[in-house]
């Protein structure tokens, strides 16, 4: 009986020997981890996913790499914002010039347009705004990049953070306009807002009423509020981001064209990267690389993966009416990604998982879904928190034990506040 239980001691140190070279190098490589027993593991040392929203300076942009390296086992997964916002911008231009001559709704030679922006200090709606500008030629430079402040209403084309563009079609030259822009953001201070997005749509009708000839929205949120009260009986083209299941199916009503941004991918992956850390598991595992059951992403086709940022990054796709048909079902899990794992191998682990704003329409209509999806097949018990989307306690009063959780995945209301949540879990 002793010897056998010497020998045992002996495989479980040589296995564990094992496991460590397969995650890990001697050249440091970042991407592997190392947590399979959390049940033991101080909180500090948890596996850590913060999702949506990049921990950074929301005046500058900077990253927080403090947070983003808060322990081994922390990554972020988002969406490659860059990519995605020049999509947004071409798909505008693209519209515009196949159909200059019927979307310039009074004839004066100028295509105007109103842009909705979703919070001026979110990395996403930073980029969506340069995009977009930079895509039309309205864009004006501030410092190296294109200014993203809002230009209040710009009808006479005097503000000082847009200029007017020239875009030729077919031998004719148009003037492209930004005629007004503001932050979406209700009285209580949350951003995002479609309501307030759907009374500005009026008000600047009232104000300039034909001379509007395409609505452009940091989200889908905001862009279909501005589609169902004004946008869609006077049949102006209006482009969001997201992919939202109403804007899709609003393609074949008029709204103009979305962004996908492959959210199936962001779910799979926001979890995934727990699941592995849980695991003991190398990070790509399931992502880059097959697990046993198969399920693997195509890194370039898929997301990419910044090894200096610990961040993944879904890859956009331009929904049109071309295409729109594919992506009815927002809430369908990615069929690379889609088998379940062995309970076994990856057993029951509990995860406490924030969404910044309960009534934010693509994180509550299309994320969450999936996350709901994904948990069951990588064998994930998660607690979903809901915030109001406008107070950090809002959410942090409510992991008051984080002692009972395997893992933490954490969507900020404002990006500069990852400190907020790593104090409670360095405690």
């Amino acid at each position: 009986m002793k010897k056998k239980k010497v020998f045992a001691l002996m495989m479980a140190a040589t296995l564990a020997l094992s496991l460590a070279g397969c995650g890990g190098s001697s050249s440091g490589d970042s991407k592997s981890s190392g947590s399979s027993d959390s049940s033991s593991v101080a909180n500090k040392d948890k596996p850590l996913c913060w999702f949506n929203r990049q921990p950074s300076n929301s005046s500058t942009g900077e990253l927080d790499k403090e947070a983003l390296n808060f322990n081994k086992d922390t990554y972020y997964v988002g969406f490659d914002a860059n990519q995605g916002a020049e999509l947004q911008g071409e798909m505008v231009v693209d519209y515009i010039k196949a159909n200059a001559d019927k979307i310039d709704r009074n004839g004066d030679g100028v295509i105007g347009y109103v842009l909705a922006i979703g919070d001026i200090g979110h990395n996403d709606s930073i980029a969506r705004t340069r995009g977009v500008r930079a895509a039309l030629g309205t864009g004006v430079k501030d410092g190296d990049e294109v200014a993203s402040k809002p230009a209040g209403t710009n009808v006479d084309g005097k503000a000082k953070v847009v200029q007017d563009a020239k875009i030729d079609v077919d031998g004719k030259e148009f003037t492209v306009r930004e005629l007004a822009s503001q932050e979406m953001k209700n009285s209580a201070g949350a951003t995002w807002d479609a309501a307030t997005a759907g009374n500005a749509i009026g008000t600047w009708e009232a104000s300039f009423g034909d001379q509007i000839d395409i609505v452009v929205s940091n989200n889908d949120g905001m862009g279909m509020s501005m589609f169902n009260a004004w946008a869609k009986d006077n049949k102006v083209p209006t482009f969001g981001y997201d992919a939202n299941s109403d804007a899709v199916a609003a393609i074949a009503e008029g709204y103009g064209g979305t962004i996908s941004q492959h959210a199936d991918v962001q779910a799979y992956l926001t979890l995934r990267v727990l699941r592995n850390a849980l695991d003991g598991a190398d990070v790509d595992t399931g992502i880059g690389t097959a697990d046993d059951a198969g399920n693997c992403l195509t890194e370039g086709e898929d997301y990419r993966y910044s090894e200096e940022d610990r961040s993944y990054y879904a890859l956009n796709v331009a929904v049109t009416a071309d295409n729109y048909k594919d992506f009815t079902d927002s809430t369908k899990i990615y069929d690379k990604v889609s088998k379940q794992l062995d309970s076994s191998k990856s057993p029951s682990k509990k995860v406490w998982l924030d969404i910044y704003n309960a009534s934010d329409n693509f994180l509550s209509s299309t994320y969450q879904p999936l996350l709901e999806n994904y948990d069951d097949l990588l064998n994930l018990k998660v607690d979903y928190i809901g915030g109001d989307g406008q107070t950090e306690s809002n959410i942090t009063n409510r992991l008051g034990n984080p002692n009972e959780y395997d893992a933490f995945a954490i969507n900020m209301v404002k990006t500069d506040n990852a400190s907020a949540y790593t104090s409670l879990l360095s405690k």
